[in-house]
C-alpha cells in the first residue's frame, strides 16, 4: 500500500498544482501569449492532434483572447521542424507571421516551460494542449515561473489518446523530479526578443 501511495504521488501534485487552473477557449482569461505544445508532424505537416491544439490557438487570437502564440516543438534534426510547421498552420488559420514566434527547442514540457520564461521572458501564458497532458503542462510551467492557465482540447478516444493518456502515469514521475531539481534544458541558449517584438507589433 505505501508503494502504491508513493507511486501515486507524482500524479496527485500534478492535479493539486493545476488546480482550478484549466479552461475552455470561452472562457480563459484575457492573456498576452499563448504557448502550444507540439505533438508530431505526419509528412511534414502538424499531426491531427497538432492540428487541433493549433486550431485552439487560432480560436483564442480571433476572439480576442490572446495576442501572441509561441510554438514550442523538436527541430533537433533538419528534416524534421515542428515549430515552422506550426507556424504555417496558424498562418492558414488566420493568424498573422509576426504574431507567431517560435521555440526551435522545445524538446520535452519541461524544457519548453523554463525557455518560455528564461529565452523569451514569458510571465504569464495560456497553454495548449490535450487533455491527458494539459495538467503536467501547467504544473511544469508554473515551477518554471510562468504564471499558466490550461485548454485542453478534446479529441476522440481512440489509440492514440489512450496512448497519451497511459503515458502521462509514468510521465508524472519525470515531471516530479523536474519540478523538484529543475534541471536546465537540453538547450538553453541566448535570451530571444520575438516575443517583446510579436506584442509590440500588437500594440
Amino acid at each position: 500500500m505505501v508503494l502504491c501511495a508513493l507511486a501515486l504521488l507524482p500524479s496527485t501534485w500534478m492535479f493539486t498544482a493545476a488546480g482550478d487552473r484549466l479552461r475552455t477557449t470561452a472562457d480563459v482569461p484575457r492573456t498576452e501569449v499563448a504557448v502550444v505544445f507540439g505533438a508530431g508532424l505526419w509528412q511534414g505537416e502538424p499531426s491531427p492532434y497538432l492540428a487541433r491544439r493549433l486550431d485552439a490557438a487560432a480560436e483564442l487570437y480571433r476572439t480576442g483572447r490572446i495576442k501572441v502564440v509561441l510554438v514550442t516543438g523538436d527541430n533537433s534534426r533538419e528534416e524534421y521542424d515542428e515549430p515552422d510547421a506550426m507556424r504555417g498552420y496558424l498562418t492558414e488559420h488566420g493568424v498573422p507571421d509576426d504574431r507567431v514566434v517560435s521555440d526551435y527547442a522545445g524538446f520535452d514540457t519541461w524544457d519548453s516551460c523554463v525557455r518560455a520564461k528564461k529565452i523569451f521572458g514569458v510571465d504569464r501564458a495560456v497553454l495548449i494542449s490535450q487533455g491527458f497532458h494539459i495538467r503536467r503542462a501547467v504544473a511544469l510551467c508554473q515551477e518554471a515561473g510562468v504564471e499558466s492557465y490550461g485548454v485542453g482540447v478534446q479529441d476522440r478516444h481512440d489509440g492514440t489518446w489512450y496512448y497519451g493518456a497511459t503515458r502521462e502515469l509514468f510521465a508524472a514521475g519525470k515531471a516530479s523530479l523536474d519540478a523538484l531539481f529543475e534541471p536546465d534544458p537540453r538547450f538553453l541558449g541566448p535570451q530571444e526578443t520575438g516575443v517583446s517584438a510579436a506584442l509590440a507589433s500588437a500594440g
